[in-house]
């Protein structure tokens, strides 16, 4: 079992840069793709991101394709999301989560609880 907590949203002006941070816990870490998502109230989860469990391969929305990279650190249980060029469309919670590699968010097990991005324009 996996235990995740985000970290690193708040209020930011658009074009600033964020960078969210989701550590986890336990000793299977390297065993999961991670995966980062987002949701703003009234709508579905929306995919933003996913990596493999070694950091080896990335895959992204389009909607964010460019200006945001992810990436991971199994020495420190910890996988980021840089986040770049902010628009006001970016603005939602975003979920860390883990499980395996790809877009759907039933392919993933472990959520974590959110952190919320707000971009003012």
């Amino acid at each position: 079992q996996v235990q995740l907590v985000e970290s690193g949203g708040g209020l930011v002006q658009a074009g600033d840069s964020l960078r969210l941070s989701c550590a986890a816990s336990g000793r299977t870490f390297s065993s999961y793709a991670m995966g980062w998502f987002r949701q703003t109230p009234g709508k579905e989860r929306e995919f933003v991101s996913t990596v493999t469990r070694t950091g080896a391969s990335t895959y992204y929305a389009d909607s964010v394709k460019g200006r945001f990279t992810m990436s991971r650190d199994n020495a420190k249980n910890t996988v980021y999301l840089q986040m770049n060029s902010l628009k006001p469309e970016d603005t939602a919670v975003y979920y860390c989560a883990a499980g395996s590699f790809g877009s759907r968010s039933t392919a993933y097990s472990y959520w974590g609880q959110g952190t919320q991005v707000t971009v003012s324009s």
